[in-house]
């Protein structure tokens, strides 16, 4: 740490000295754990460190970005040329809105370091979960992965900001598969949280895993859902999930500039209906800890819907100035080697005032979607339709939870979807993940999303 807070100085001395009307340098070194059992097998105990700077000039009206993993000073002054190269290269030409100046130094708060903890006592921990998952019916295989890492992030502008960000995560991730009748189900489920190694000692993973082998079970001997158009309830998990992917990118200011959303000149319209809405959020319980981004601007609350009203865009510093719109702290990127995109944070719907079981005494028929387990989908953030498979969810009938239905997909378009929100839960989730994150242009980031149990008028919903 303190050789990249030496490093980061001199690169910022040497951009300005050469000329650049703005720099900024970020240094960041993470560490990431991971140990893996399958069938019972311990396959994986691997850790990692990264370290590096990378380097960001605006020179002649134009963005030249270049970064080091190698931490001398040699390299870090040729990173800087080598970003004056890039800003001499770029024909596209930026102008950074102004935004206060910051110093700050933050931590999320960590009670035990996950990586003083024997690894003896990690390796028990996954084998006995793993070992739980597999003791259920019809589960012919089962994988379990532990996961930390610990990211330190320092932004330095010439602009006068500074700030330090670290954050630590934890974990834990089931697949199990089941088979009955040459027929399989896969089924995954992961829980993580920024905290320390308290997190997973507050837990019963053993029983997570079971439950995880229990689903895919149940699962394997269901049906398919009818086709056709339902009034549906979506979980929180699921509600999330469509709220980032098909809605959340539609909002990022690279896109909406562009022309590629399909919210673009939609400001001060109805999106949505006037029971929902939707923030993005640096900070909260359940997400990931983003105080503040990749440029060095204080992340805090923005909402983007009120009341079905669209209200704002997330933005970098050139977005906003493109857009004629305040700096929302949404310039972020995936490490140092990256240079800062706009992404979306902790992206939620607020709570409402229904209870899950007011949601569900009036339908007739209908479904309840679970984003637990849900696979990959298509999203069109221009034209504003999506398409997700779901995860096990079941049938309403008569007011009432039934069986258990699989390879569900529902379809739709989003400001449609949004608009037919009957009623808003009050039991709001976000999550998080220590594994994977959101990707865009290359880049993965660590997000939350979540919000309540949502009832939706109609959803188009078919089996894969």
């Amino acid at each position: 740490m303190n050789t990249l807070n030496e490093l980061i100085g001199l690169a910022l001395k040497r951009a300005e000295s050469m000329g650049a009307s703005l720099a900024e340098v970020r240094a960041q070194a993470i560490i990431a754990e991971s140990v893996r059992a399958d069938n019972g097998v311990l396959k994986e105990f691997s850790r990692t460190l990264r370290a590096g700077i990378g380097v960001r000039v605006l020179y002649s009206g134009r963005y030249g970005f270049s970064a080091t993993n190698t931490l001398s000073k040699e390299a870090v002054l040729k990173a800087v040329e080598n970003a004056f190269s890039a800003a001499r290269a770029s024909e596209e030409e930026v102008k950074p809105a102004e935004r206060p100046s910051l110093k700050d130094r933050v931590e999320a708060s960590v009670k035990v370091d996950p990586f003083t903890v024997p690894e003896e006592e990690k390796v028990t921990l996954v084998l006995e979960a793993n070992k739980a998952a597999l003791q259920v019916s019809k589960i012919r295989s089962a994988v379990t992965n532990l996961g930390a890492f610990e990211d330190f992030r320092r932004v330095m502008t010439s602009d006068g900001t500074d700030v330090t960000v670290k954050a630590t995560m934890t974990g834990l991730m089931q697949l199990s598969v089941a088979l009955e009748a040459g027929v399989m189900e896969r089924m995954h489920d992961l829980e993580g949280a920024v905290a320390g190694w308290e997190y997973i000692k507050s837990r019963d993973w053993a029983s997570f895993s079971k439950e995880v082998s229990a689903t895919a079970a149940e699962a394997v001997s269901a049906s398919t859902p009818p086709a056709g158009k339902f009034r549906v309830i979506a979980d929180p998990r699921l509600i999330g999930l469509i709220l980032h992917e098909a809605f959340g990118h539609a909002l990022e200011g690279d896109l909406v500039y562009s022309g590629a959303s399909v919210l673009a000149g939609k400001l001060s319209t109805q999106v949505a209906a006037p029971q929902v809405t939707i923030v993005d959020e640096g900070v909260v319980d359940g997400g990931y800890f983003i105080p503040y981004d990749d440029e060095g601007s204080r992340k805090g609350r923005t909402v983007v819907v009120e009341g079905g009203v669209l209200k704002s865009y997330l933005t970098s510093r050139a977005t906003a100035n493109a857009l004629g719109m305040p700096v929302t702290g949404n310039g972020r990127a995936q490490d140092f080697a990256s240079a800062p995109i706009v992404r979306q944070t902790n992206l939620y719907m607020v709570g409402g005032d229904w209870s899950l079981e007011e949601m569900i005494e009036d339908i007739e028929f209908g479904l309840y979607l679970t984003g637990r387990g849900a696979g990959g989908g298509q999203v069109d953030t221009a034209a504003g339709t999506f398409t997700f498979s779901v995860g096990p969810s079941r049938i309403i009938r008569k007011g009432e939870l039934a069986e258990m239905v699989r390879g569900v997909v529902v379809s739709g378009m989003v400001l449609e979807t949004l608009k037919g929100v009957e009623a808003v839960g009050k039991d709001v989730k976000i999550r998080t993940s220590v594994f994977g994150g959101c990707g865009k242009e290359g880049q993965t980031v660590k997000v939350g999303f979540g919000g309540p149990h949502v009832r939706i008028k109609e959803v188009t919903v078919g089996g894969r």
